[in-house]
């Protein structure tokens, strides 16, 4: 494999897999000025909607891609990772990585054995919509494990496509995955519980999210602007223990799943509240009290 930074746009990369995040990022390197030279795939529909729009991009069976190129990355669900790494013949000096979040990269022990290089690259993207994704990945955080001279090219590649890199020490992965999920689809979970609320008197979801989501995005900016402890609002921030105690009498009256669930969160918030200095320790054991009370 060629090792130099120049060398990067001269790899044949290949693509197992043309679900959405493979298209998205298939289109990306292309797009950035990289070989994205074949895709396999069981679906021939999608291989042959990620290989549309670049020149010169073959669909092959997945050994014969192995065969001919550089970096393959294996874009399959999580659950055919190994699978595919363990059916295959790969050579030495090749590079194999995975694009999952959450699987350790000895799903490609296989690989290793035959001498190719392994690794992880994670792109921190929602993918629900290829060509979208493929448009807001530029800015985006790409996670890589690997060692040497895979290292290296993964963060040309990560480099080229305008991504920030962020490296991860082996054995970490379903932790670091976990905390992404907080970061994105729990987003989706603690607006289901406003909108819940909200259909408790009548409302729709139609009605709830337009009226919820610019508190969203002014929230996700006073984040970026301030840190997560300065940039946090609501009660907990200003020690507005009355507001508290009534939000947790109205839930209950809704029904105890999602009291308990607005306690546990807001008791989270203290020690944020608390390092922003909105709070002192007196305010916080008041608050603290109101949300362990129990129920009735």
């Amino acid at each position: 494999m060629p090792h130099t930074r120049t060398s990067i746009a001269a790899l044949k990369i290949g693509f197992i897999g043309a679900g959405r995040l493979g298209r998205a990022l298939a289109w990306s390197l292309d797009a950035a000025g990289c070989r994205v030279h074949a895709v396999a795939s069981r679906g021939a529909a999608r291989a042959a909607e990620l290989a549309a729009p670049i020149a010169d991009c073959a669909r092959y069976p997945a050994q014969r891609l192995a065969d001919e190129c550089d970096l393959v990355f294996i874009t399959t669900p999580d659950g055919a990772i190994q699978a595919i790494a363990d059916e295959l013949q790969w050579r030495e000096g090749q590079g194999v990585v995975h694009c999952s979040g959450a699987t350790d990269v000895s799903a490609l022990a296989k690989a290793a054995a035959d001498g190719a290089m392994v690794g992880g690259f994670h792109p921190m993207q929602t993918f629900a919509d290829p060509a979208a994704a493929a448009r807001s990945l530029p800015g985006s955080t790409i996670t890589i494990e690997a060692q040497g001279e895979l290292s290296r090219i993964l963060l040309g590649l990560v480099e080229r496509l305008g991504c920030a890199a962020n490296q991860l020490p082996p054995g970490m992965r379903a932790r670091y995955h976990a905390a992404a999920g907080h970061a994105s689809q729990h987003i989706n979970v603690v607006l289901g519980e406003a909108v819940r609320i909200w259909q408790s008197w009548g409302a729709t979801e139609a009605q709830a999210l337009p009226a919820l989501l610019p508190m969203v995005r002014g929230t996700l900016a006073s984040i970026e602007a301030a840190g997560l402890a300065r940039g946090m609002p609501g009660p907990v921030s200003r020690g507005d223990a009355g507001t508290i105690e009534k939000h947790v009498a109205a839930l209950g009256e809704l029904d105890g799943d999602t009291a308990r669930l607005y306690r546990e969160l807001c008791l989270r918030s203290v020690s944020l509240a608390l390092a922003a200095g909105g709070i002192d320790a007196d305010k916080a054991a008041r608050i603290e009290a109101i949300l362990r009370a129990p129920q009735a």
